[in-house]
């Protein structure tokens, strides 16, 4: 896979106060699995959730919005100090409404993390719009920035790693505590 970090619209992303994900597709892999007893199971990556808290402290926020409903959600959701979930959206872009009212933003102030078409309308909507490299091709097009990698393994990362570059943060938010420079991690140099 190709590195495609330098195109990210860093000049625009900082402008983002807050981050809203789907969850199947971009926080998982989009795989749902069932045991023999019916119970769903869901496979986090622990990186991407890292990268969730370190934009976390960055200072900007983040939310989900997902079109199913699984108490694995919540959890996860938990875990990372998400505190606003939608869950059984129909129409993402209500939902979207909802979030926003609830955070006090504007869409000018919020990007959307998306990787199937009931994802366009609230990519569009926002300021930015983030696809993993596996989003459908509609996804893709519509989005102002693709990672390098899929959902649910390492495409969130990717994208809170230049959210957090865009915002100026990357020396509190990761150089101090683990002294590691964004060239390190693949960015251009000088960002």
């Amino acid at each position: 896979m190709s590195w495609e970090g330098y195109r990210f619209p860093f000049q625009e992303a900082a402008r983002v106060r807050l981050v809203i994900f789907d969850v199947d597709g971009v926080l998982t892999d989009g795989k749902i699995r069932l045991d023999d007893a019916g119970r769903e199971h869901k496979a986090f990556d622990v990186r991407d959730g890292h990268g969730i808290k370190l934009l976390q402290r960055a200072g900007v926020q983040c939310a989900i919005i997902t079109g199913r409903r699984s108490a694995l959600v919540e959890r996860r959701a938990q875990e990372l100090g998400i505190a606003w979930v939608r869950q059984g959206a129909t129409n993402k872009l209500d939902a979207l409404e909802k979030v926003l009212a609830d955070a006090g933003m504007s869409a000018e102030e919020a990007a959307f993390f998306g990787d199937d078409v009931l994802d366009v309308p609230p990519m569009r909507a926002c300021r930015l719009g983030f696809a993993p490299a596996d989003a459908h091709p509609a996804v893709r097009r519509a989005a102002d920035w693709v990672a390098s990698f899929p959902g649910g393994r390492g495409a969130v990362r990717q994208m809170c790693e230049g959210m957090i570059l865009a915002h100026g943060m990357w020396e509190k938010a990761i150089a101090r505590r683990y002294g590691v420079r964004p060239e390190d991690c693949g960015w251009p140099s000088g960002r």
